[in-house]
């Protein structure tokens, strides 16, 4: 993907009205095929619905999507609460849709106990961003899944790419899960940290670290300089004790401002490095095909975990077996047998 200043933005995301019924699948894809963002949203919308009903309409409309997308380059950004993702995500963003690369953020929104729903809004923190032409944020809930990553940001991602957006901003809620969930689904994986916030490598999973593409220290404003430079060698320090990844690439550490907009242009010029060099020797399309194939399997699991809820036979048995494990009646690994013996014969 190269930059092109004359590439049309395409209209501003419409408010849109929740109440209006969704369009019928072939509508949709010829608006997202179009770049109309509105499309693109009621899309969404339709793909994440839980209704018997949308379920099949919403496999339809990604496998319509899937031939649509174009090679946009996909970036996961995590980090702990209050390192400042979404500053970062609209920082990167501004700068890139200024060079005309439209760009599309997944901000995956941490959940409310008891709404499931979003706690904080996309135009709350990025609101400059949302308002650029150039740009699509959609938030989503994260609800129970782990990874911080939305139910169906896959399928999200790939309504996005149908409708032109040549990068793809993942943002997770970045709480400690396991960020397996979006290393999986993206081309370049970056790490945001904080410096001056005690010892920054304490508390740092292992596991992050090395899927971490790049490490960015953020917040390395002017007061704040001299600790940003220190974390980031001592980052430095520590990404030399791991062995480089499977394609050889070495994780950089890099330090940026988001707020005053400095070192945001290193941290882009490094994804592009990134993404040129892997796209020429075909390490990324053997990824997003083995990425594919990891996305078929937790598709399988999903599905299967779904069906067997909605069977006769947990919706009758799973009360009565959740008492008798909460009295110490039954030990839970007993009482999943039984259900699933139950489940066995309701099958046959």
């Amino acid at each position: 993907m190269e930059e092109n200043k004359d590439r049309p933005s395409g209209p501003p995301a419409p408010k849109g009205n929740p109440g209006k019924p969704l369009p019928g699948v072939e509508a949709l894809v010829r608006g997202i095929k179009n770049g109309d963002t509105s499309a693109l949203a009621r899309g969404i919308t339709l793909m994440e619905s839980t209704q018997e009903k949308d379920v099949e309409k919403g496999y339809n409309l990604v496998e319509q999507c899937l031939p649509l997308g174009k090679n946009s380059i996909r970036v996961g950004v995590t980090g702990v609460p209050g390192v400042g993702k979404s500053t970062f995500i609209e920082a990167l963003g501004t700068l890139v849709t200024g060079l005309g690369i439209r760009v599309a953020v997944l901000a995956i929104d941490p959940s409310s106990s008891l709404s499931k729903g979003s706690i904080m809004g996309d135009k709350t923190r990025m609101p400059a961003l949302a308002r650029n032409p150039n740009a699509f944020i959609r938030p989503s809930p994260a609800g129970e899944n782990l990874g911080g990553v939305a139910r169906k940001t896959r399928e999200a991602m790939i309504l996005c790419e149908a409708a032109g957006f040549d990068l793809i901003l993942i943002e997770t809620v970045g709480v400690g899960q396991s960020e397996t969930a979006v290393h999986s689904m993206v081309d370049f994986f970056l790490l945001l940290q904080l410096a001056g916030a005690g010892d920054e490598l304490q508390g740092i999973k292992r596991g992050i670290m090395e899927m971490a593409d790049a490490i960015v220290i953020n917040k390395a404003d002017t007061d704040n300089l001299q600790k940003a430079g220190e974390a980031r060698a001592a980052y430095e320090r520590a990404m030399q004790l791991y062995p480089p990844k499977e394609n050889g690439w070495i994780p950089k550490v890099l330090s940026c401002s988001s707020l005053e907009q400095q070192g945001i242009d290193a941290v882009w010029e490094l994804i592009r490095d990134y993404i040129r060099r892997y796209r020429a020797n075909g390490y990324l399309s053997s990824k997003r095909q083995e990425q594919n194939q990891y996305w078929f399997k937790q598709s399988m699991e999903s599905q299967l975990k779904r069906h067997f809820y909605a069977s006769r036979t947990a919706q009758e048995q799973l009360g009565p077996l959740m008492e008798k494990v909460a009295r110490n009646e039954l030990s839970p690994f007993r009482a999943a047998a039984l259900l699933l013996k139950g489940y066995e014969r309701e099958l046959k």
